[in-house]
């Protein structure tokens, strides 16, 4: 039931967890407080203190996420979230979850949906789709280092971790900007693969996911997807996973 009310956009599953568990919440008229109980979504009623909650309008947005901010729902260390951007307007909005994740210290493009389907597709690792991050680094790597993480290199636990293309951007002194594109998500892949060779990373700002850039959209800001946009990304899922779908994704 918890997840249920994730997928009709009410608010996060362990939210929905909490509010079932508290008596809160009926199902087909009836109180419920197994987080677990089975649904079925089209034809059940779930009612949240005698509110019948329906299947909220797909979301799709894009967020420019500081550093500094966890991209979770709630932390329990009390750090601040990237849902403390929506403090603002969070009426207007249906219950968005965020599609993969940045880490506290990393920046850049995020996105949210409350089509968890669609976001599972982006995320799925057989999609490759490809994001591009630019890095400033304590120092000016030769080409060889760049040319190494694009051949692959082992962590410090073993794992090889690979980039699709590394490029220096510009230097200064004695840092520099490079861009790095990955096609998968490992866990802090980039600050792990720069760890190899003891550089040190500074800044890390996700500019791009696929075909959508960053673009102009100020730091802290979200706006929506267009039209556009999306059916750009979803074209791109279908070509990198190399499958033909009947179909359009959902929507």
């Amino acid at each position: 039931m918890a997840r249920a009310l994730s997928k009709l956009g009410y608010c996060s599953r362990s939210q929905a967890a909490a509010l079932i568990c508290a008596g809160r919440v009926t199902l087909n008229g009836a109180a419920r407080q197994d987080p677990e109980t089975p649904v079925q979504i089209e034809r059940d009623r779930i009612a949240v203190e005698g509110h019948v909650i329906k299947a909220a309008e797909n979301v799709y947005l894009m967020m420019n996420k500081p550093r500094g901010l966890v991209t979770t729902a709630s932390d329990e260390k009390g750090r601040d979230t990237v849902y403390t951007l929506f403090s603002d307007q969070e009426k207007s909005l249906p219950w968005v979850a965020p599609v993969g994740r940045l880490d506290k210290a990393s920046e850049g493009l995020l996105l949210l949906t409350n089509n968890s389907e669609w976001g599972a597709r982006i995320t799925a690792p057989e999609s490759h789709l490809p994001k591009t991050y630019h890095v400033q680094i304590a120092s000016i790597p030769p080409s060889e280092v760049l040319e190494s993480l694009e051949r692959g290199v082992r962590a410090d636990d073993g794992e090889l971790l690979q980039a699709v293309r590394c490029r220096l951007l510009r230097s200064s002194g004695k840092n520099c900007w490079v861009e790095i594109t990955l096609d998968e998500g490992k866990n802090r892949q980039i600050r792990r693969m720069l760890a190899a060779f003891d550089i040190e990373v500074l800044r890390l700002l996700r500019v791009s996911i696929g075909t959508l850039q960053l673009g102009t959209l100020r730091k802290g800001a979200y706006r929506c997807l267009t039209s556009e946009e999306k059916a750009a990304l979803d074209r791109a899922v279908r070509q990198r996973s190399g499958k033909t779908l009947n179909s359009a994704l959902p929507t």
